[in-house]
């Protein structure tokens, strides 16, 4: 059975609204601050991608009125030399929310380097500190994406108390922070991932899939419950037989919108969200700053 109505979850206009409330809460705190807001994003190497998502994140700190004192090292940086980037940056008083962008190469130790950030500067929510009050339920900065998720969810007066929710991935960029955020807000939540088995019946039971694996048409139509809220984390870049490439979800979205009700679109569902809690983090981190006045 197929639904009649589907709504597209749009994270490009829910993040442009949080992106209006940022700048108006920058415009009111920084008299009392003296200064403006400020936000580090270190890039190492030339990834594609990573440079792409930097990009997006400087004109959207741009955007609300956030300084970026962000820094492009070479590949061959060592960690010594990170390390100390880092370490400088936590003393650095213009700056609130520090973020180093993944993936790093290989002979750099990413867990390590995240660790040093000083976690009320950790704009992307993933130090062990900011995990652990999480886990714990106490108010901390809160990972980008889980945290989008939760918004848009919101915005769009998606209820979650009771609800059987699958989160299909496990890593500590979505799939455990984002169990936990659900778990918080009263759903009952399953995580699934590459190696559940019948992981078609898991995901046809759920209320709310979110799927975060990073692989093309994971989920297809017959996975899907009909009249459920897809969400879709996957950023997947595919080329047609006329080598024209474009970024797709794990979700086959075409069959898939025709039995939820919600779904994500990709682009512009999750990735403008999380991008959103990153400047939001930062503010959070800068508001602290009224303390010590």
């Amino acid at each position: 059975m197929e639904t009649t109505t589907n709504i597209l979850l749009d994270g490009k206009a829910i993040a442009a609204k949080i992106q209006q409330e940022i700048s108006a809460t920058i415009t009111e705190l920084q008299p009392q601050i003296g200064r403006s807001p400020g936000l580090a994003v270190l890039m190492v190497g030339d990834n594609p991608a990573s440079a792409a998502y930097v990009r997006g994140k400087e004109r959207a700190c741009a955007k609300v009125g956030i300084a970026s004192f962000g820094k492009h090292f070479p590949t061959a940086i060592t960690q010594a030399e990170l390390s100390f980037e880092i370490a400088n940056l936590n003393e650095d008083h213009r700056v609130d929310g520090i973020l180093v962008q993944l993936p790093l190469p290989s002979h750099l130790d990413a867990p390590s380097l995240l660790q040093q950030i000083v976690p009320d500067k950790d704009a992307d929510g993933l130090h062990p500190f900011n995990l652990g009050r999480l886990v714990r339920g106490e108010k901390g900065l809160r990972s980008c994406t889980p945290a989008g998720i939760m918004r848009l969810l919101q915005e769009y007066q998606i209820p979650l108390r009771g609800k059987q929710v699958v989160m299909v991935g496990r890593s500590i960029l979505v799939g455990k922070p984002m169990a936990l955020m659900l778990l918080e807000a009263d759903a009952t939540v399953t995580i699934a991932h590459s190696r559940s088995q019948n992981l078609k019946t898991i995901t046809a039971d759920a209320d709310i899939l979110i799927t975060a694996v990073g692989r093309t048409s994971v989920i297809t139509s017959d996975m899907v419950k009909p009249g459920a809220v897809v969400v879709d984390v996957g950023m997947n870049r595919v080329t047609d037989a006329n080598g024209n490439s474009q970024l797709v979800g794990d979700v086959d979205f075409d069959s898939v919108k025709r039995v939820a009700e919600f779904i994500t679109p990709v682009p512009g569902g999750v990735g403008p969200m999380t991008v959103a809690m990153l400047l939001q983090n930062t503010v959070i981190s800068y508001s602290q700053n009224l303390k010590t006045l």
